[in-house]
């Protein structure tokens, strides 16, 4: 799905979004195709909600198959979503014919990722020529109201076709 400005505002405050230059004007369909060869997001049902220049959001549906001992989301399976999250948010600004790997992500895990969904909001902090950063927010719900429950950094490279 391609989002406008203003819906993109609605994950990001105007005054938080930085102005990147979309490199590909295919991103999305990249991107989406990144994604959907990405066995492990498609093992654990994660689904891409949005992809636009600088922003990966990535739903994940609850099930047992993703949760710890006390049935909360696995925190493994945290870092996995906001990793994928922050891989694809600076994708989307790389060249065509490009992929995207994780150098190195941080995670903090704030409360115990509860709820019906995991939503993983990312967004590009700096989008370098070879390195880019991304920041991402993870959230679970309580009675479908978010919750805040781990912040990630993740630094990133672009690399030609394999």
């Amino acid at each position: 799905m391609t989002i406008t400005l203003a819906e993109a505002e609605r994950l990001l405050p105007a005054h938080e979004l930085p102005e990147f230059r979309v490199q590909d004007p295919d991103f999305e369909a990249r991107v989406r195709a990144s994604f959907d060869a990405q066995a492990i997001m498609r093992t654990i049902g994660a689904v891409m909600t949005v992809c636009a220049p600088g922003i990966c959001e990535i739903e994940l549906p609850w099930s047992e198959m993703v949760t710890q001992q006390d049935g909360f989301y696995h925190g493994g399976i945290v870092g996995a979503v906001a990793d994928s999250a922050c891989g694809y948010a600076c994708h989307t600004l790389m060249r065509p014919q490009t992929r995207v790997l994780t150098v190195e992500y941080k995670l903090n895990l704030m409360a115990p990722a509860v709820g019906r969904k995991l939503i993983a909001r990312a967004r590009v902090l700096r989008s370098g020529r070879t390195l880019s950063v991304a920041q991402c927010d993870v959230f679970g719900d309580r009675d479908g109201r978010p919750v805040f429950c781990a912040a990630s950094q993740s630094t990133l490279i672009e690399v030609g076709e394999a």
